[in-house]
């Protein structure tokens, strides 16, 4: 059984706008999904009825066997944790620790157990030196790393990233694609929202197109790159690799830097 399907399901606001429109779907455990797409293309709608913020008007939603109709936001965040695209709407604590903690304590871990989690989750993204900092003095993009670090430690299933990239030079992206690997190996499912095609390309087996308030197509990002319809249809640019790809001549299913570097080296 996929741990997140979607059944046909189509999600309006009450002010009779429509997000989305009979989206078919599933999601297995420990699959690294990036979803892409023109802003209005239902991306953050589908994101959030994967852990209950929202709920379908038509369809069905379930994640790990659970209709998200039949369960809390509360309850379902135990499940799958989302990280705001905007720090400032999820950060509420004056301290950076305070802020990690909240999300085990709100779970009822113990004290040890709590402990273990912040600090798994700190060093992870870089802010063991910044526990006790309010994280309103902190940059946009440290602040980014403090709401993902809140989620982390809450040891879900799922998580939900919703434009991490957003803000990061460098060495944040770096440290976001170490973090993604280390959690790939935990076995955890990740689902990102991003516009950053040279971060799909190197960090993702999996890609959602979604346009049109549906998903257009799932594949792997050598088979989405090299639909030149399919980019036209969704208003997507390739990353820039694939220009160099063509200009080379050389196998078009070559996405990433990595492979790029693999085929230019002969192996």
């Amino acid at each position: 059984m996929a741990l997140i399907e979607f059944k046909n399901v189509s999600f309006s606001y009450p002010n009779g706008f429509t997000a989305i429109e009979h989206v078919d779907f599933a999601i297995d455990k420990g699959q690294n999904i990036a979803i892409v797409g023109q802003n209005g293309a239902g991306k953050t709608t589908t994101v959030k009825m994967m852990n209950g913020l929202l709920k379908p008007t038509e369809g069905t939603v379930l994640v790990d066997g659970m209709d998200t109709r039949d369960f809390t936001a509360a309850k379902l965040s135990r499940k799958a944790g989302y990280v705001f695209q905007n720090p400032d709407d999820q950060i509420f604590h004056n301290t950076v620790g305070a802020e990690i903690r909240f999300g085990p304590g709100v779970l009822g871990y113990d004290a040890g157990k709590t402990e273990e989690l912040v600090k798994f989750a700190a060093e992870l993204v870089g802010l063991s030196g910044e526990l006790e900092e309010n994280p309103y003095n902190l940059p946009l993009s440290i602040r980014k790393f403090v709401t993902i670090a809140s989620v982390l430690a809450m040891d879900t299933d799922i998580v939900i990233l919703d434009e991490p990239t957003a803000g990061q030079d460098l060495h944040g992206i770096r440290t976001l694609e170490n973090m993604m690997e280390v959690l790939k190996k935990k076995g955890k499912t990740m689902i990102t929202i991003t516009h950053d095609m040279e971060f799909v390309v190197n960090n993702f087996e999996t890609v959602f197109v979604m346009a049109h308030k549906n998903l257009l197509r799932a594949a792997d990002p050598g088979q989405i790159f090299g639909d030149g319809e399919l980019l036209n249809e969704s208003m997507l640019k390739r990353p820039f690799v694939c220009d160099i790809v063509e200009e080379l001549g050389l196998d078009k299913q070559i996405t990433s830097l990595g492979a790029l570097a693999d085929c230019l080296a002969g192996r």
